[in-house]
């Protein structure tokens, strides 16, 4: 038979029990405190991370920038292209439905597009008249040249899609690979449309600026030949007021 506990051994038990029970809340708070510490910690660290790598991207623009306005330096009429084409692209790609803003690297290759313009002779690049065979087949190289610019520079590994592929068409009649279609990469088919309004609405020393109705149906008449017809679907909604927005805030 199972012995009786007496009064007293009862009341020994709960006191046992109560000891245990307050051990275990104290281990318990203690952890809490602990990994209420932690979290505090992370959250620290998440901030200070978050701050240098707002820093750390800064800096990469900062850094881009130069790069672009040493590569504009050479063309005194584009007077700030390659931002106003960022401008516009990445407000085109909002359009269409792609958060490039969010992705830094296309943001570069918008910017540094001709890059590889550095390596084409003043003779060549500034030429009043028609180009050669030969000058031609130098400045379709350009995209090349820039996209080894940058091959090795880590921050800049999107940017090259952009750089090398911008002069390419949608029908494939394009240079610098003759890609066609879905080929070639998102953003250097936004780039394209939004660089030929930055051309067209700009002037130039063998032409005065177009409006901005006179590129849309310039580059309206494109579509399905330079430009991808979906991206020319959201360079329609693409409205008069966000151009001149950009134009005017750039200059």
């Amino acid at each position: 038979m199972t012995p009786v506990r007496t009064e007293e051994q009862l009341h020994e038990r709960v006191r046992e029990l109560e000891f245990e029970l307050a051990k275990r809340a104290r281990e318990a708070a203690d952890k809490e405190q602990q990994l209420e510490r932690y979290a505090a910690d992370l959250r620290e660290t998440f901030k200070e991370e978050r701050a240098r790598a707002h820093e750390l991207r800064q800096s990469y623009m900062l850094t881009v920038r130069a790069l672009a306005s040493a590569v504009e330096a050479r063309d005194a009429y584009t007077g700030r292209h390659a931002e106003r084409v960022a401008a516009y692209g990445l407000r085109l790609a909002d359009v269409y439905g792609l958060r490039l803003g969010d992705e830094p690297q296309i943001e570069f290759g918008f910017l540094l597009h001709d890059a590889g313009k550095v390596a084409v002779p003043d003779a060549i690049l500034f030429k009043p008249g028609p180009l050669t065979n030969a000058e031609r087949l130098i400045i379709e190289q350009h995209p090349v040249t820039g996209s080894e610019i940058v091959r090795d520079i880590a921050f800049l590994g999107a940017a090259r899609d952009v750089i090398r592929h911008h002069h390419e068409r949608w029908d494939g009649s394009g240079y610098p690979d003759k890609l066609a279609g879905e080929a070639i990469p998102i953003s250097a088919r936004i780039f394209a449309v939004a660089d030929t309004l930055d051309a067209l609405t700009t002037n130039r020393p063998y032409r005065r600026a177009s409006t901005i109705s006179q590129a849309r149906v310039i580059i309206l008449q494109a579509v399905g030949t330079h430009f991808d017809p979906g991206v020319i679907e959201a360079f329609r909604r693409f409205s008069d007021e966000d151009i001149e927005r950009i134009r005017l805030r750039i200059g």
